[in-house]
């Protein structure tokens, strides 16, 4: 009961945007062998084999990234595969892929049928609801997992056929630069090294200084240049002295003024930037009043960078 009304909790925070990330020096070498032994016991108590394929160094494995987050997401996947493989093996593994750590839990359990696959990353819901583990939990470690995912800058997707096992993939964005307060301004590349198509400056407003730098990472095929605010004054001001930002990530719950006022206060001289508001909606209606206040499109939050990227690139189609 303890663990439902945690998971609860979870999602609450989640779907209103109160959820925060703590990024520090993770060694993922570490803390997957330290899930593969806290685990072991249990899966060769049901005699199935559990295998662990790691095929990275140890300076590769060390990166920035919310250490506690990334348990939960390795530990809710790796019971869910116990919960519903009753024989073969479990295989937990990850390797280096662009500029991600890829992370797989592959499983000989009693698969996902193909027109389930979405569902199960839904709240409440599970794979086979007549199987007897079905009963085992409220349906939200998938929710959950997905949700911390995505909040990380990474995707999950899982790849299964009933009765023949699954796959479960995430990945991690591979940030290894310690971030700092100090940081204002965030130059993506050299300008020598800029693609003629990274036309857009960028302003980032938004409180939370993980979610900056994550944003940051995601914009950087679009950008040549990002600032920060980090509250609604900061940002008016920072378009009074930047006539040249070109598109706005416009947080709207922030400190001193939210990202409403901070929105209608740019528009009284500037109609041309594009403002994206970044906005979990909790309540009715926000999606309407965002648009109304002068904003030109909205992400829901946890954002997905996928989502993301779809709008700037429909912004550069209209630019």
């Amino acid at each position: 009961m303890l663990n439902i009304i945690n998971d609860i909790v979870s999602i609450s925070k989640i779907e209103s945007g109160l959820m925060s990330i703590n990024l520090e020096e993770t060694n993922f070498n570490e803390q997957v062998e330290f899930i593969y032994n806290f685990f072991k016991p249990e899966v060769e108590s049901k005699n199935l084999q559990f295998l662990l394929k790691e095929s990275i160094s140890f300076s590769e494995a060390i990166i920035y990234t919310d250490r506690e987050k990334v348990f939960a997401i390795l530990t809710n996947l790796v019971k869910n595969a116990i919960k519903f493989t009753e024989k073969g093996f479990i295989e937990l593994g990850y390797f280096k892929k662009d500029n991600f750590l890829q992370f797989y839990i592959k499983d000989s359990g009693i698969g996902v049928p193909k027109d389930r696959q979405e569902a199960i990353f839904e709240r409440f819901i599970q794979a086979d609801i007549y199987d007897k583990n079905a009963k085992q939990g409220a349906g939200l470690g998938l929710s959950i997992t997905k949700a911390y995912i995505e909040l990380l800058g990474g995707d999950l997707w899982v790849a299964s056929d009933k009765g023949k096992g699954s796959t479960f993939y995430f990945t991690l964005p591979c940030q290894t630069a310690k971030v700092t307060k100090e940081i204002e301004k965030i130059e993506i590349l050299n300008h020598t090294d800029i693609n003629p198509t990274k036309m857009l400056k960028i302003l980032i407003v938004d409180d939370d200084q993980s979610s900056e730098v994550l944003l940051s990472i995601a914009l950087e095929e679009f950008a040549k240049e990002i600032v920060v605010a980090r509250n609604g004054i900061e940002a008016v001001e920072m378009c009074r002295k930047h006539t040249d930002i070109d598109l706005i990530l416009m947080d709207i719950q922030m400190p001193e003024m939210d990202g409403y006022e901070a929105t209608k206060q740019i528009r009284k001289f500037n109609s041309q930037v594009y403002i994206i508001a970044q906005t979990a909606y909790a309540l009715a209606g926000d999606k309407e009043k965002v648009l109304d206040v002068g904003c030109n499109d909205y992400i829901t939050k946890p954002i997905k960078m996928d989502e993301l990227h779809e709008l700037i690139s429909i912004y550069l189609l209209i630019k």
